[in-house]
């Protein structure tokens, strides 16, 4: 039997292919564009919708007795569409400045700490429910024709099997679902001035949606009998295929944004989560929720230094036939930190500040300095950063004694030991870059009978490389830095 997972990104989707022992048997990616001007972001949903037939066709060709797909996307992008599906305006990014005054008329009227205590989030634009109100205020036309409003994995399972529902996790990146209940808000809803019967329902990770349409049949080259899975949040979705299924394991994801993922055994301090701006979100294992820490620069930081400093450098590795990234990781000889603080906020800052005006910084610079020791001072600062968040997320209730890293970061064993001596907890790199893609593939396989459980799948899909483990005497070096880290963002903050 083989299933597939399809992960659906802001700027491309892919659809990974597997077999029944967790092989990967193919891949196939298409990249769309995304519209951004000073007033806008926006996406053509129509053109995801052609993009992700595109890759499944790819793969039918070579695998046309694909048993499941499951879906996961990335988070808060909504359309509105007719009674048809069809969209009747491009989808708003989770980026897009819109909605701020109508997040914050709401945050007025229930109050921080009441939607907090709802949904699981700090009041924030990027949000589906805030940007949906400002749709209806400025274009109210639109709003009257609308007879479903889906997210981007609701709207692509739509279209694949005719069926409206949306998983937990994805549901609560709306800012309108009870994680309580594990049901949309009626207090939010009935507060936003929007009508919730225009949602799909809400069910769990995993749960199945039904077989192909006719028409899907047709554009896909599968079979009407492959059944589509509603999977979950893309983040979730790499929870789940890093293996962590309880509050002993967290996840590091290693790719353009750095993200860590706890799992809670329950539901954790809403207090404490609300001041750090971590989202509480309901997981894949019933009953367990987990939170999103994350930086916007992570391995995004690292290229810009590489494509700005390092122009001579990688034509020395490609002559070497090696990355960039490894050939910068050896300029920078000497053991231990190197002094040097750089504020990865070149994006902006997110959790536990989220403070889109924060800038960037490198401080400590001086004419001796080398590129090798800049490249890996902003590998420095992505897990400073981490470390910030970490402690921030102490008295959440976090009880986890090791990490599982993904993604293409955690190919790098100067960068995972460094991770492992200043977060002090060890950390098993795994063996997949794309997270998202088997998370999604494990809940399709349960769905199709294919495993028992999780831990079923995860025997079979989740491969380790290498534990790294904390150096003690490491540990205080780097600690000791850290603590003027510590202070580089306030220091910052007022200047930019």
């Amino acid at each position: 039997m083989r299933i597939a997972g399809l992960d659906i990104g802001t700027t491309g989707c892919k659809l990974t292919v597997f077999d029944g022992s967790g092989e990967q048997l193919g891949r196939a990616y298409r990249e769309y564009p995304v519209r951004r001007d000073t007033g806008s972001h926006e996406l053509d949903v129509s053109v995801i919708m052609g993009c992700v037939f595109a890759v499944i066709k790819e793969m039918a060709a070579g695998y046309p007795d694909i048993a499941g797909i499951g879906v996961t996307s990335f988070g808060e992008t909504f359309v509105m569409t007719d009674g048809e599906g069809t969209p009747l305006r491009p989808a708003m990014l989770y980026t897009d400045p819109r909605g701020a005054e109508e997040c914050a008329y709401l945050s007025d009227k229930l109050g921080e700490d009441r939607i907090a205590r709802i949904t699981g989030l700090r009041p924030h634009e990027m949000y589906s429910i805030s940007k949906l109100m400002w749709v209806k205020k400025h274009h109210p036309e639109i709003y009257a024709k609308t007879r479903h409003v889906y997210l981007i994995e609701d709207y692509v399972v739509r279209h694949l099997t005719g069926r409206s529902q949306i998983d937990y996790s994805l549901a609560s990146r709306t800012m309108a679902f009870d994680i309580n209940t594990l049901s949309w808000s009626g207090e939010i809803f009935a507060a936003a001035g929007i009508d919730p019967s225009l949602m799909s329902k809400p069910v769990p990770a995993g749960t199945p949606a039904g077989c192909l349409t006719e028409e899907a049949v047709r554009m896909t080259g599968l079979t009407k009998n492959c059944v589509i899975v509603s999977v979950s949040h893309d983040q979730v979705a790499a929870a789940v295929g890093a293996g962590a299924f309880d509050s002993g394991t967290a996840v590091d994801g290693a790719g353009t944004v750095e993200c860590l993922t706890p799992v809670y055994d329950s539901l954790p301090d809403i207090g404490v989560m609300e001041k750090g701006y971590f989202s509480v979100v309901p997981y894949a294992v019933p009953g367990k929720y987990v939170a999103y820490a994350f930086s916007y620069t992570g391995g995004a930081l690292l290229s810009w230094c590489a494509d700005t400093f390092a122009g001579r450098e990688k034509e020395l590795a490609r002559t070497e036939g090696i990355s960039v990234n490894e050939y910068l990781e050896r300029m920078y000889t000497e053991a231990g930190p190197t002094g040097l603080l750089v504020l990865p906020h070149f994006e902006g800052a997110a959790t536990p500040y989220m403070d889109t005006g924060s800038r960037g910084a490198v401080l400590g610079l001086t004419s001796g300095t080398t590129l090798g020791q800049i490249y890996r001072a902003c590998m420095e600062g992505v897990v400073y950063e981490m470390r910030l968040n970490y402690d921030a997320l102490a008295g959440s209730g976090i009880r986890f004694d090791r990490i599982n890293a993904t993604g293409g970061g955690a190919r790098s064993k100067v960068w995972m030991q460094m991770k492992a001596d200043i977060l002090g907890i060890p950390i098993t790199a795994l063996k997949t870059a794309d997270a998202g893609t088997v998370g999604s593939a494990m809940l399709t396989g349960i769905a199709a009978g294919l495993y028992e459980d999780l831990e079923d799948a995860a025997a079979r899909m989740v491969k380790q490389t290498e534990v790294y483990r904390p150096r003690p005497e490491m540990h205080k070096r780097y600690m000791k830095v850290y603590e003027r880290y510590k202070g580089v963002y306030s220091a910052v903050r007022p200047l930019v």
